[in-house]
């Protein structure tokens, strides 16, 4: 018997280092050398800022301060603390390290043990009959059991690290979903202040109308007005108190969602009006190949791209016999006193072979699914990486784009006011009507509201080509397999 024990350990320790599932490696993905859009001048005020790179710039990932509005900072340190989204995300990474510690038992024996008690009654008209004297006994069980399965094949193994790299997956989807939430904060607060402008553009041009009717009233009074030209007058203001009524309703709903986003209620939340011009950042860009590294979803598309090749690995295993070690010690007896006594002392240890002969191609249904799923990932993982380039090119060009736009609407808001000042001085001097003056108060108001939006659509553009280059982000932050895998 010891020379079966010592021949089944040879074979263990020849057979430990077997791994049956393939290598991984990063699957390869297009990145081109620069990106095509550039930002735009007054984006890059150094050669320094220009190279640079995103986690240089924002070290912390508080990507937010670039923006210098300390409410907005205020605001978006509350979203870790509070936001509900990212605490659910955050539980579900605890649920994946976790899982990683259940897989990781499987590398050691597990040790059981029981006792039993029982009262038995033999049976006088079983085949051999009891003595009268002996039909019923008292039997007393203690047992220390423990089982271990050798990882021959790299099957547990294989399970560990599939675990271990879906838990990485989840550390990215975490970071991702921390990445959006504070992105969705800050274009919600730049809509809010936005809107503030807009609110601020229509009072002052209520106040304007409110004047010129009074204006146009004073002259249907004396005659050199008629009464269609004070209705005008009045229609217009009535209809830009209504607009500023809107813009109001639409404040309200931003509001509402940033008290959410801080997981807050909107009853007694509460941002006060503010007005002026907004500052766009600079946003360094680095170099395309490097945003594989800083998008954590791009990360935790790559984890699973990792995993499922692990998960071929088990697939295969599934071939290969399996080996179960156990052995059993305990007591014995019709009484406590009984596990005193050398007699009562038993055990039993060897080893179990299983395997599997015919399945109907089950086992190999499962390698194809295996293979199949990790070929989709790959897929997904290079879709990913196309589509964060694309993204990073069209808010770069948005970017670009918008700063001429703005500029030029600039001229035309400053070519409008001028127009709607000589308009007036003209309807004073009673050379035109007041539908002359309504025409070019129309075209400067809406000017203006104009060049607000496309300043928030700058803002929004910001934002947007932060998020997508990452917003400091780096792979590197991901935690390590090792220390997932050590149960630390």
């Amino acid at each position: 018997m010891k020379t079966g024990l010592v021949t089944t350990g040879s074979l263990l320790i020849l057979c430990a280092g077997c791994h049956v599932g393939p290598k991984y490696s990063v699957p390869t993905a297009p990145a081109p050398p620069a990106f095509t859009e550039q930002p735009p001048q007054s984006f890059t005020a150094s050669k320094e800022w220009a190279a640079a790179t995103p986690e240089d710039t924002w070290a912390k990932g508080h990507w937010w301060e670039a923006f210098q509005d300390s409410e907005l900072n205020s605001l978006e340190e509350r979203v870790d603390v509070g936001n509900q989204s990212l605490k659910s995300a955050e539980a579900r990474f605890q649920e994946a390290r976790a899982f990683v510690r259940e897989n990781r038992a499987s590398r050691f024996p597990t040790v059981s043990t029981g006792a039993a008690l029982s009262q038995d009654r033999m049976s006088r008209n079983q085949g051999v009959p009891a003595p009268a004297n002996e039909t019923g006994y008292t039997n007393l069980d203690y047992r220390v059991t423990a089982s271990w399965e050798p990882d021959l094949w790299g099957r547990i193994r294989d399970l560990v690290a599939s675990s271990a790299q879906s838990a990485q997956a989840s550390a990215g989807d975490l970071e991702n979903a921390r990445l959006s939430l504070h992105a969705e904060l800050a274009l919600d607060y730049f809509d809010l202040r936005s809107l503030d402008n807009e609110r601020k553009i229509l009072d002052d041009s209520v106040l304007a109308y409110q004047k010129a009717l009074e204006l146009t009233q004073n002259r249907y009074d004396g005659g050199a007005a008629n009464r269609a030209e004070v209705e005008e007058a009045r229609t217009q203001l009535e209809a830009t108190s209504a607009q500023a009524i809107d813009v109001t309703e639409k404040r309200t709903q931003y509001q509402d969602a940033i008290a959410v986003l801080t997981g807050q209620t909107p009853e007694g939340f509460s941002i006060a009006y503010r007005t002026g011009s907004m500052t766009l950042p600079v946003i360094p860009t680095g170099v395309p190949s490097a945003l594989l590294e800083r998008r954590p979803d791009i990360a935790a598309a790559e984890r699973r791209v990792a995993a499922a090749n692990s998960q071929i690995g088990l697939a295969r295993a599934a071939f290969y016999p399996q080996v179960l070690l156990s052995a059993t010690a305990g007591l014995e007896g019709t009484n406590v006193t009984d596990w005193f006594t050398w007699p009562s002392r038993l055990w039993a240890v060897g080893p179990s072979v299983a395997q599997t002969l015919f399945d109907a191609g089950r086992r190999r249904a499962v390698v194809q699914e295996s293979s199949a799923n990790y070929d989709a990932l790959v897929a997904d993982y290079r879709q990913n990486v196309l589509t964060a380039f694309r993204q990073v090119e069209d808010h770069l060009a948005s970017l670009r784009i918008l700063e001429e736009e703005f500029a030029r609407q600039q001229r035309a808001v400053t070519a409008a006011r001028a127009s709607e000042e000589l308009s007036l001085n003209r309807y004073r001097g009673g050379l035109v009507t007041y539908l002359d003056v309504v025409t070019v108060q129309t075209i400067r108001l809406q000017n203006e509201r104009v060049a607000v939006d496309i300043d928030r659509r700058r803002m929004e553009a910001s934002v947007s080509l932060i998020r997508a280059l990452g917003g400091g982000w780096n792979a590197s932050s991901l935690p390590k397999s090792e220390v997932l895998t050590s149960g630390k």
